[in-house]
């Protein structure tokens, strides 16, 4: 399974999730957005998590809305502005030397058959995170109000489902975020160690996307 982290306007998390993936051993995959890789304050972060043989991929530059919420089939990008908007998040990257990606994981994880088409064209191949946790509202904050969902919620999702389904957690993509707004004083990312270590006992090896869509 696959550990998978975005990056928006708050890394605050950042320098913690290093730290406990480089003191348990574990590989996870990073897709900040393009203003994220632009930050100068996130940079030595960023370097970090390239040395230390993490997977860094793009997000979006500007974490862009590609179709309707209701409508999924309905575009709200043309493709120019899909391929600038991309190619800002690549040419961020690239300024930092990082390597070329591979791997796109869309803005608000929200795609319909044409991005994936036109991310094909571009030569990467899109990816998503897996359904069926609560990992992906470890951004929610409680002014949210039912959107909200607090940090042992969200752990007793993980377990629940890797108890309840007969594959566990086998190929899994889990969705975290590097940062989260301050009005988040429950940090689920202060849960990390807990987690990492729980999915070891269970004997899950934690690898980034390459190695684990390598295998499928």
């Amino acid at each position: 399974m696959a550990l998978v982290f975005t990056g928006h306007e708050f890394a605050d998390g950042g320098e913690h999730i290093a730290q406990v993936l480089k003191h348990l051993g574990v590989g996870a995959s990073f897709f900040p957005h393009g203003d994220f890789y632009e930050n100068p304050a996130f940079a030595p972060l960023i370097k970090r998590l390239q040395a230390d043989g993490h997977y860094l991929g793009p997000h979006s530059g500007k974490h862009l809305l590609y179709c309707d919420w209701k409508k999924r089939d309905s575009l709200l990008v043309t493709r120019p502005q899909f391929e600038a908007d991309l190619d800002m998040n690549l040419r961020a990257m690239a300024r930092l030397g990082l390597p070329e990606p591979h791997w796109f994981l869309p803005p608000y994880e929200w795609y319909n058959d044409t991005i994936v088409q036109w991310t094909h064209d571009l030569g990467m191949q899109l990816v998503n995170f897996t359904h069926g946790t609560r990992s992906n509202a470890d951004y929610t904050y409680p002014e949210m109000m039912k959107s909200y969902v607090s940090s042992e919620q969200i752990y007793e999702s993980i377990v629940q489902y890797e108890n309840r389904h007969p594959s566990g957690l086998n190929g899994f993509m889990l969705l975290l975020h590097i940062g989260t707004d301050p009005r988040r004083q429950d940090k689920f990312y202060f849960q990390l160690d807990k987690l990492i270590r729980y999915l070891q006992l269970k004997e899950y090896e934690l690898v980034v996307i390459p190695r684990l869509l390598s295998r499928q």
